[in-house]
């Protein structure tokens, strides 16, 4: 089911690359060897592990095992759109910490307009002042073909991205 969902460079396909390798790491308890590892992935169309480089670990234990379990995994199916998928992946080994399944619910909406500074200047050249980013335009046959894909998002899901934000947007002072 991973292999066939192309939508924001394969999501099920990277979610699931994740859970296997934290299952295959074992049980984590509380104590030295819990920790974190941020690895840099490629896997190959063919659906073989291309290059994995670690960005960041808290912990050589945890890196060392979540290594040992990407190097012991079955052979995965091939990538969903036949190109070699890259993406960072982060592996928490603890005793406390579970990984959420993601959202599927906004994956046919266009990624938001990227704003910056259209009045930047180098202090050399003219001073011009770039156009305004416009918002991507959906295909209308497109954007119902898309649809059709969606998978149907599960209450966990939602409800760890209702904390998130609620985390993330909400306010100590409201409520008292």
């Amino acid at each position: 089911m991973a292999a066939t969902y192309t939508l924001k460079n394969s999501k099920r396909y990277r979610h699931n690359w994740g859970q296997q390798v934290r299952s295959m790491m074992g049980t984590a308890h509380d104590g030295p060897d819990q920790g974190a590892v941020r690895f840099r992935i490629e896997i190959a169309p063919n659906g073989k592990l291309a290059q994995l480089d670690t960005l960041w670990t808290t912990s050589a234990s945890a890196e060392q095992r979540a290594r040992a379990a990407v190097l012991q995994m079955p052979p995965l199916p091939p990538t969903p759109n036949g190109n070699p998928l890259i993406f960072e992946k982060t592996i928490v080994f603890d005793a406390f910490t579970a990984e959420v399944p993601p959202l599927y619910k906004n994956d046919c909406e266009p990624d938001p307009v990227q704003h910056g500074n259209r009045f930047v200047w180098d202090g050399r050249s003219p001073q011009v002042v770039a156009e305004q980013a416009v918002a991507e335009k959906l295909d209308p046959a497109a954007y119902a073909e898309c649809l059709k894909q969606l998978p149907q998002d599960s209450i966990e899901a939602e409800a760890a991205s209702d904390e998130r934000q609620l985390k993330q947007w909400g306010s100590s002072t409201l409520g008292r």
